[in-house]
Parts: C-alpha cells; sequence; structure tokens
C-alpha cells in the first residue's frame, strides 16, 4: 500500500491525528515555559524571550514545523468527524476510545473552541508583533533594540473580559487534553499493561497543570494591574 493511500486510511489519519497531537503536546509546554516570565512582573524577561524566539533561525524552523503539524492536526481531525458521522451518522465524534466519556464524545467541539480561541489569540499578538495590525514600541536592552511585546499582552490582560474567555478557555483545553493525551498514545499502539496507567497519571497531570499555569497568567497579571 502506498503511503498516500496509507494516509488517506482511516488508520493512518488516526496515526497522523495521534503524532500530530503529542508534537503540539511538546510545543504546549515549551510555550507556557516561556510565557511564565511574564509572571516575573518585569518587562525585560518577556521581552528578551520574544525577542529570541522571534528571531532565532533554528527556533523559527522548529516553530514552523509546529504550524505544519497543527495545520495536519486540524485537517486529519474534520476528516475523521466527518467519516464517523457518515459511518454512524450524525452521532458525537468519538475519537479512537469507547468508554463513552462526554469528553470524549466531543473531542470535535472542544477542538474548534480551541481553533477558534487561536484565530484569536494570533490576532491579537501575532499580527501585532510582526506590526500586520498597527505598530508597536520598541525597547533596548544591552544594546539591543526589540519591540516591546511585554506592553502588548500587559494591555490585553488588563481587559477582564479577555482574561474571562481566556481562563474559560483553558478549561476546555484541559478536557481536550484529558481525553488526546492518552487517547494518542493508545492509537500508536503504546499502551500496555505496564505503560498505561503512567500514561494515564501523566496525561491526566498534563491537562491539568498545563492549562492551569496558562490560565494562571492573565488572573495574574490583571490582579497586579
Amino acid at each position: 500500500m502506498s503511503w498516500g493511500k496509507t494516509l488517506g486510511s482511516s488508520i493512518g489519519k488516526k496515526i497522523m491525528m495521534s503524532l500530530s497531537g503529542i508534537l503540539l503536546i511538546l510545543f504546549l509546554a515549551g510555550h507556557v515555559s516561556g510565557n511564565m516570565t511574564l509572571l516575573m512582573g518585569k518587562a525585560e524577561a518577556f521581552n528578551v524571550y520574544a525577542h529570541f524566539m522571534s528571531t532565532n533561525p533554528i527556533v523559527q524552523v522548529i516553530a514552523n514545523v509546529f504550524k505544519l503539524f497543527f495545520v495536519a492536526h486540524i485537517v486529519y481531525a474534520i476528516a475523521l468527524i466527518r467519516q464517523n458521522k457518515k459511518a454512524r451518522g450524525n452521532k458525537a465524534y468519538d475519537q479512537t476510545n469507547k468508554d463513552g466519556t462526554t469528553v470524549s464524545k466531543y473531542m470535535g467541539v472542544l477542538g474548534t473552541v480551541i481553533a477558534v480561541f487561536l484565530v484569536v489569540h494570533l490576532a491579537q499578538y501575532w499580527a501585532v508583533m510582526h506590526e500586520l495590525r498597527g505598530t508597536i514600541g520598541t525597547v533596548t536592552y544591552d544594546g539591543v533594540v526589540m519591540k516591546d511585546l511585554y506592553s502588548v499582552v500587559a494591555a490585553s490582560y488588563a481587559n477582564p473580559i479577555i482574561v474571562g474567555a481566556y481562563v474559560a478557555c483553558m478549561f476546555v483545553l484541559a478536557f481536550h487534553l484529558w481525553h488526546g493525551f492518552a487517547s494518542a498514545f493508545q492509537t500508536l499502539g503504546w499502551a500496555s499493561k505496564r505503560w498505561t496507567p503512567i500514561i494515564s497519571f501523566v496525561g491526566k497531570a498534563y491537562s491539568i497543570i498545563v492549562p492551569v499555569l496558562f490560565g494562571l497568567i492573565p488572573v495574574v497579571m490583571y490582579l497586579r494591574g
């Protein structure tokens, strides 16, 4: 069987969903680690971090790879949703597990909410960073001129509506990860009596800790004023 037919098959789509999902899980871990510099309350720490991430060529290559996998994750998710609806008639999407839980049934809905959030998130920060929406101020640290992205984030998180919406979306992300983490490993055949409990524990811990850390940032910045 050719690679095209393999990837186009039901199992091929699920494998691509799982692989892209695992890579995106790694991306989230790295992203939240960098964003934690916002909690230091020092503009320099975040601006230096953001400048490095946006100018380092190696980081840019890695970022572009993650973007491709993010697009692939959405494309294959849509394909699987349509496939499942045709096969079982407009029933809620159940990615790989047959556990019947609410989270597994509505992974498509949760994923859609996250996708909408990301579009808005990119419009707020990525578009501004690349000056696709207005101009942005600059700051200088140790003779290096860089964009003042900290001020952009701080101004955004001064709005309680944005903070509330962000936190709400982190709850959605937590539910999505709660099912998706273990499901990805199961689809790839990495589950076993020995590893399944460990994967389940790590997945549940991850699905709580990472969204909480993401949600904590805007709350703390808002309260700090």
